[in-house]
């Protein structure tokens, strides 16, 4: 969302599903989101603010029902908060610039990865094909991909 863009302009921008997830912390039904059993290369932006949230070099299939990574791009990117929802106590992860729900962290994930599982919603994000990188203002990204034209050359 940009500075200017309104709740009203984002439910304009957004479908149903988006905005109900980002905006009021809704959770899509296990199994339904189109990035869970997708693994192109490329990066995940907030769907809301566009900012780079994670890589496709730390998604794995968890079997969880949602995406899930390892890992945000840059920790500063994403914000952890306690979630006390539905009897529960979860970290929820919401975006640093777009303050959108994007889903839970937990503490199951691969422990020779850290051990973190980023369960994500696929309504808070959008997928950057790594060929796509450049032309999509994410150049900078294009380092993660080298099969796909990135470099190595810091």
């Amino acid at each position: 969302m940009t500075a200017k863009e309104t709740p009203a302009d984002l439910k304009q921008r957004l479908t149903t599903e988006e905005y109900a997830v980002t905006q009021n912390a809704a959770t899509e039904p296990a199994f339904t989101g189109k990035y869970d059993q997708f693994f192109e290369p490329g990066i995940y932006v907030d769907v809301v603010s566009g900012q780079p949230l994670f890589s496709s070099t730390d998604k794995y299939d968890s079997g969880c029902g949602w995406p899930a990574f390892t890992k945000p791009i840059a920790a500063e990117n994403v914000v952890e908060h306690t979630d006390h929802s539905f009897g529960m106590v979860r970290q929820e992860v919401t975006s640093q610039e777009g303050k959108s729900h994007l889903g839970h962290v937990f503490t199951d994930g691969p422990t020779d990865k850290g051990g973190l599982r980023y369960c994500i919603n696929s309504a808070a994000l959008k997928f950057i094909p790594a060929s796509k990188l450049a032309e999509a203002g994410y150049a900078d990204f294009a380092q993660l991909f080298p099969k796909q034209g990135g470099s190595n050359n810091g």
